[in-house]
């Protein structure tokens, strides 16, 4: 899909609310009816004029035309009919709008254009409420065109939190609208008279015409238009049978286009689909991944419809990510909104053409809030350089100083440790406690996250040393501190309480940085780095032994440096790859 797609999203959007506008002020005039026909009459030559000015005539007819043909381009889009029941319902009733629309607009239409008679609410409620199939389709209309615009306004204002807190309040005017119009069109039919019969007048023609005669003026004018609404002229007839027979032309046009597509995307060939629930889905090429995990009746998150206005549907494409064409400008749109991984991609929009492995990223009993609530688990699988810091001795300081003395010295050490990861481009991640993780190579490549890394604690050490210079006085005895590194393949993404996520890393290289900075207390040193990061960093560890370790959790050893003092690290034989590694570009 192109650009053009987000454009049409815009349009439908757009359209959409200026016919719910137009609806809902038009169903608000009606419902003036509960005061008085005046009433009624009054506003409606107040909000007429707009609607038939050459701008509010572009509005009404160019949104009518837009939104249609968007609902057939998108009905023949769909390689599946499989969809929610709200889904079938907005787009069902949406369909059925103008077949029972026709009639109305012929006659008020044609008595207008053809006839040159503005029909005014006694003209119009006459006609509908003195036949029963006009009063029947009318009544018809009013559910469905309702329906479909709450349907609509619904889930196009449910991504808005302001609308979500205040959704109950609506439902009783939801309610209430189309009961007014019912109530305030009977009462003006009282008023008018269509109901109050003798004895003498019958349900025939003649007694409508009769009626009709006695609330308006009779000139041959009224009457031509009067005989347009109640029996038809050529012209009106003409007029309603050729917007029937258009509709339905394109309806089944559509459906027919839809059918040859499809024979023909069928014999061009399958693609298959490895779901996270084990299932093999088989669907063909050109079908979205929603339409396909559709298709085999799986549940899945949804809640724009599939048109690209929420991330609800996406999923982690494992295999086969790499097969898959770009994201159209409508999906890039709304990945980068929240900041999804390149293995991240909308279902409703991809359309593979290769096989590959999915994981849905939202439960599909999930709602919108759930959705759109920050936190959890959302990211990508890469190399990472992990650093665990543990400041030793907290407790013990926690004994000889009072809370805020201790608070201060935390505030100074964590204060000197962010300017050091700040210098080494590195990323802190998160803090519990007297302890740190920063992630390195985020931006720059593992190997030079490496040497990152080791540059990193190499400074801490400097200003851990300067630190104890500084509040010699306030300290029983010397801060030190203990560090472990080690990289590796991570989940790199935001994470975390719901409140405060945090962009950060899990993974086993991870638990190995936490073990071997754990393990600094047993081989009485400062720093435990795996041999692993010595290796890609390219410094010199020649002068340091490096031994096998057992981690907890892991069935193999480790191969560290044990490293009394960070400062012994040469780091110069690694000046070059340095400067290399800060003019490469960012992932």
């Amino acid at each position: 899909m192109t650009k053009l797609t987000l454009f049409e999203r815009r349009l439908r959007i757009v359209s959409g609310l200026i016919l719910s506008v137009y609806i809902i002020a038009h169903l608000s005039n009606h419902a003036l009816g509960l005061i008085s026909l005046d009433a009624m009459e009054t506003m409606r030559k107040v909000v007429t004029p707009f609607w038939r000015s050459e701008f509010g005539g572009l509005l009404i007819y160019g949104s009518l035309l837009s939104h249609f043909s968007l609902a057939l381009l998108s009905l023949y889009r769909r390689r599946t009919l499989r969809m929610p029941v709200w889904e079938f319902a907005q787009l069902a009733l949406g369909l059925s709008i103008i077949p029972l629309l026709a009639g109305h607009v012929s006659a008020t239409w044609g008595a207008r254009v053809l006839m040159g008679y503005d029909p005014n609410y006694d003209f119009a409620l006459t006609a509908i409420l003195s036949d029963p199939w006009i009063m029947t389709r009318q009544l018809l209309l009013l559910i469905v065109v309702w329906i479909h615009v709450v349907i609509g306004l619904h889930f196009f204002f449910r991504l808005y939190r302001g609308y979500r807190q205040w959704a109950l309040h609506f439902y009783p005017v939801v309610i209430l609208i189309p009961l007014l119009v019912i109530f305030s069109i009977g009462r003006a039919g009282i008023e008018i008279g269509v109901w109050n019969n003798t004895e003498d007048e019958t349900a025939s023609i003649e007694s409508v015409e009769q009626i009709a005669d006695n609330i308006a003026d009779k000139n041959e004018v009224y009457r031509g238009a009067k005989a347009s609404y109640f029996q038809g002229t050529p012209a009106n007839k003409i007029l309603h049978h050729g917007l029937l027979i258009g509709f339905y032309s394109l309806l089944i046009a559509t459906l027919l286009a839809r059918f040859i597509r499809d024979r023909h995307q069928l014999a061009s060939g399958s693609v298959m689909i490895k779901h996270v629930n084990g299932r093999e889905l088989k669907g063909t090429t050109g079908q979205t991944i929603l339409e396909i995990i559709r298709n085999h009746s799986i549940p899945h998150a949804s809640l724009c419809g599939g048109r690209g206005r929420c991330t609800t549907c996406r999923v982690r494409v494992g295999a086969g990510a790499d097969r898959l064409d770009a994201p159209s400008a409508l999906e890039k749109f709304a990945l980068n909104r929240i900041r999804a991984a390149p293995n991240v991609r909308l279902a409703c929009q991809t359309r593979p053409r290769h096989p590959l492995q999915i994981s849905p990223l939202i439960r599909s009993d999930l709602g919108i809030e759930d959705s759109l609530r920050k936190g959890g688990i959302s990211g990508e699988e890469r190399e990472v350089v992990a650093m665990f810091v543990d400041l030793r001795g907290s407790s013990k300081m926690s004994e000889s100083h009072l809370p805020y003395d201790v608070l201060f010295i935390l505030n100074q050490f964590f204060l000197e440790m962010s300017d050091a990861l700040k210098a080494s481009h590195g990323h802190y991640a998160q803090f519990e406690g007297d302890g740190l993780l920063a992630l390195y190579g985020l931006k720059r490549g593992l190997k030079t996250g490496c040497l990152d890394a080791l540059q990193g604690a190499v400074d801490m050490q400097k200003r851990i040393n300067q630190l104890n210079t500084k509040l010699g006085d306030e300290l029983s005895e010397p801060l030190h501190f203990g560090i472990g590194i080690h990289c590796g393949q991570a989940i790199v993404g935001t994470m975390g309480p719901p409140t405060t996520p945090n962009y950060s890393a899990i993974g086993d290289c991870i638990n190995a940085a936490a073990r071997l900075e754990n393990m600094s207390k047993e081989l009485e040193c400062v720093l435990v780095v795996s041999k692993d990061v010595a290796e890609n960093s390219g410094a010199d560890f020649n002068t340091f032994q490096s031994q096998a370790v057992g981690l907890r959790g892991k069935q193999q050893s480790v191969v560290v440096y044990a490293i009394k003092n960070p400062l012994d690290i040469n780091l110069s034989t690694s000046s070059n790859e340095s400067q290399l590694g800060q003019s490469a570009p960012s992932v």
